[in-house]
């Protein structure tokens, strides 16, 4: 594991440095989920608790306070059960909780209920998240209620209820060294998958095939997953922003459109390429393609500390509609046209996102209703892109069902950026030559 012990250790202490003294902040872990009958779906670990834990089983809460002067982590988590663990695999259990995953003190989690009420009722502030656990919102309520009514015994109820991602969320939008040593591996590993699909597409195979290509190479280099769900669309499907059917065939004259990232260590990639099928682009796709890649690269020479969020997304659709009035595929003055939002039918989603644990990571995009500035440590995606629809009428019938995305994972340095993701191919000729390998 990139992430060590000493790291979770770290990011702890800086979690309780940031709560109120008295206060109490409860995170729970995600739960197993059934797909079908018995059989579950592969579990995933809920991310703010992973964060803060490293712990990976599912049915545990993680409880930590400030009630004296150097915080106290408290994990709930199942029993060890060596007749289960035949079936199941092995558990921490208690004493795994302190000596592997460094717990102050470790319960079972059949003793949350009890242990709970002693924890809040000495506490003035609580941090959790409500609506996000509703079995947990229950039993904590169940909590609020009994020390409530026991006023007279002493028992006191938290003045306040802060949500715990004010603080976490915070924390988990900078990345420390080991998470970009992560991210980075999460990032190679997704770009030799897109250099294998680009080798191996060709007319008559389907989308599923490249999908299976994809994950095989995910899978060898450790990554047991991707990090969502993988678009994997050819054609006019890569008109369609969130494809997964991933059931068509690939054909001549045809783009392919890959939007695909592995998972490593449970740390997100986000990438997307689009490449001629037949290994060589139309004028048509060219002009396109060209028009992206130039407002991808345009952003990301923009990229450093201090550059407000909104400035991207400002400067993609400029460049955009300036490429769409040069094609054709506009008319009128640029600035009226962006006044009007003329690139909407073309490019209908924003130019990036947060990524770290979750591929849409957390993190505000505005701060007391200005929007944000970035900053050293944040990692982004950048991800312009043109859809011309097969039934937009307005344009001439050799653009129509063209889709185009480029997409890249970007680390903003001190003095500007390193893109996680740039050893992928992205120009026209570098495509072109990888495509015909």
């Amino acid at each position: 594991m990139y992430i060590t012990q000493e790291e979770f250790i770290r990011r702890r202490q800086q979690f309780l440095s940031y709560m109120r003294k008295k206060s109490v902040a409860i995170v729970p872990s995600a739960r197993e989920c059934f797909r079908t009958g018995d059989a579950t779906y592969p579990f995933r670990q809920n991310s703010d608790f992973f964060y803060l834990t490293g712990f990976n089983e599912p049915d545990a809460i993680a409880v930590f306070h400030t009630m004296n002067n150097t915080g106290e982590y408290v994990l709930f988590s199942r029993p060890a059960d060596p007749a289960r663990e035949i079936w199941d695999g092995k558990r921490a259990g208690q004493a795994g909780a302190v000596t592997e995953y460094k717990a102050d003190t470790a319960f079972s989690i059949e003793k949350f209920d009890e242990k709970i009420i002693e924890i809040l009722a000495s506490s003035e502030f609580l941090y959790y998240t409500f609506d996000h656990d509703r079995l947990l919102d229950h039993r904590l309520l169940a909590a609020m209620k009994t020390i409530r009514d026991k006023g007279r015994s002493g028992y006191e109820m938290a003045e306040c209820i802060f949500s715990v991602d004010l603080l976490l969320h915070e924390m988990r939008l900078f990345k420390s060294e080991a998470e970009i040593v992560a991210m980075r591996k999460a990032a190679n590993i997704s770009v030799d998958a897109h250099l294998r699909a680009m080798r191996m597409a060709k007319p008559g195979l389907f989308e599923y095939q490249i999908e299976a290509e994809m994950a095989y190479e995910i899978l060898k280099q450790g990554a047991r997953t991707f990090a969502y769900e993988p678009i994997v669309a050819t054609g006019e499907n890569a008109c369609i922003l969130h494809y997964r059917d991933n059931n068509a065939m690939l054909k001549a004259g045809d783009l392919l459109l890959l939007d695909v990232g592995a998972e490593y260590q449970n740390y997100a990639s986000d990438i997307t390429r689009t490449f001629p099928v037949n290994g060589k682009f139309s004028a048509e796709q060219k002009a396109i393609y060209e028009l992206v890649l130039k407002a991808q690269e345009t952003v990301i020479d923009l990229i450093k500390p201090d550059l407000p969020w909104n400035i991207m997304q400002r400067k993609v659709v400029d460049v955009l509609t300036s490429g769409l009035i040069d094609l054709g595929l506009l008319r009128g003055k640029k600035e009226d046209l962006i006044e009007q939002k003329a690139h909407l039918p073309f490019y209908m989603h924003s130019t990036g996102h947060w990524l770290g644990l979750d591929t849409h990571d957390v993190g505000r995009y505005k701060l007391h209703e200005e929007w944000r500035k970035l900053r050293e440590g944040m990692v982004l995606t950048v991800e312009p892109g043109l859809y011309i629809s097969p039934n937009n009428h307005n344009v001439d019938e050799n653009w129509r069902g063209i889709g185009v995305r480029i997409e890249d994972d970007v680390l903003v340095t001190e003095t500007g950026s390193d893109i996680l993701s740039g050893r992928l191919p992205k120009t026209v000729e570098e495509i072109e030559k990888v495509c015909s390998q």
